[in-house]
């Protein structure tokens, strides 16, 4: 069964909406100053419980090549995205991260042979200083590691983003496995920094234990394989720009439950980075809007129903 554009678009974007109550879960429910091992927590469980279910491991060149894309998705990401969030005031990290479509329209152009267009430029540029109207209350003093942190893990999830695209899937291997591999190679690499930084895990209490749980199953397992999922199937310019989702929800989290209030101008920018975030689901002519498995554009076989490259790939389902 094929899911229709609009649809695919919309449980794509659940992905970002979901990433936007980490602070929330976090700064509630978590044990303060652990980042990496928040970070492992999230990855590592996922991993594994996806490969579990597709019970598929990587074979030849993509040994390495989800290794390469667990580094970048989530083994740096990760580690950089709370290093930035520890580092800078306020809604900073946000900013300077969601020059995130910036960098994958840049990538695109060297890696996958796509021009730069200067609407997907613009809708960039108004995506990130909508975002800046929403979380950018005070500017305080800017931190250099924090800001180069914010700028590199922008940098390796947009390179992921437009390798994942570049790679495809190998023939067979639905987007669980790949999402499964990608979380277990990344939580790996996370691992050994944790244990050598942040020491034995701590002790969790109830709270805490719900919210590594929900941060491991729905911010990361399902959230995660929804993107990749949709990667496959959309432009890397198209998923990108519903990074801006992210920043937008913890705002409104941050109002409906944290009793943080919006002013006037952080509901103009969120009307402006919802705007753009819309825009940039505007498929250029030519372009072609779903891809297989393989990255090549779905064949007549495929459409009429005899392989479904978004299969879970999990022994006797049938969609």
């Amino acid at each position: 069964m094929r899911t229709g554009r609009p649809a695919l678009i919309a449980l794509t974007a659940l992905a970002p909406v979901s990433w936007g109550t980490t602070y929330a879960v976090t700064t509630e429910f978590l044990p303060p100053g652990r980042p990496l091992f928040t970070a492992l927590a999230r990855a590592l469980p996922a991993g594994l419980l996806l490969l579990a279910l597709a019970r598929v491991r990587p074979h030849g060149a993509w040994w390495w090549k989800a290794t390469v894309l667990g580094a970048l998705n989530i083994g740096a990401f990760f580690p950089l995205l709370f290093l930035s969030a520890y580092r800078l005031p306020g809604g900073m990290a946000a900013v300077v991260g969601s020059v995130g479509p910036l960098f994958v329209v840049g990538l695109s152009a060297v890696l996958l042979g796509r021009r730069p267009r200067t609407r997907a430029v613009l809708t960039a540029v108004a995506a990130a200083f909508g975002v800046s109207l929403v979380v950018l209350r005070s500017a305080g003093e800017l931190d250099a590691l924090g800001a180069l942190a914010a700028l590199a893990s922008a940098a390796s999830m947009s390179t992921g983003t437009v390798l994942t695209q570049r790679w495809g899937r190998p023939a067979g291997v639905g987007p669980l496995a790949l999402t499964g591999w990608q979380l277990t190679a990344g939580g790996l690499l996370i691992a050994p920094v944790a244990l050598l930084v942040e020491g034995a895990p701590p002790a969790l209490d109830a709270p805490a234990a719900g919210g590594y749980l929900y941060l491991a199953l729905a911010n990361t397992a399902v959230a995660y394989w929804l993107w990749f999922r949709g990667i496959g199937r959309l432009s890397a310019t198209q998923v990108t720009f519903l990074g801006p989702l992210s920043p937008l929800t913890a705002a409104v989290v941050g109002w409906a439950a944290l009793g943080e209030t919006l002013a006037p101008v952080q509901l103009a920018g969120m009307a402006l980075a919802f705007g753009a975030a819309l825009a940039g689901q505007l498929a250029p002519r030519g372009e072609p809007v779903e891809k297989a498995a393989t990255g090549a554009p779905f064949s007549s076989a495929s459409r009429n129903g005899r392989k479904d490259s978004m299969d879970l790939t999990v022994p006797g389902l049938r969609r």
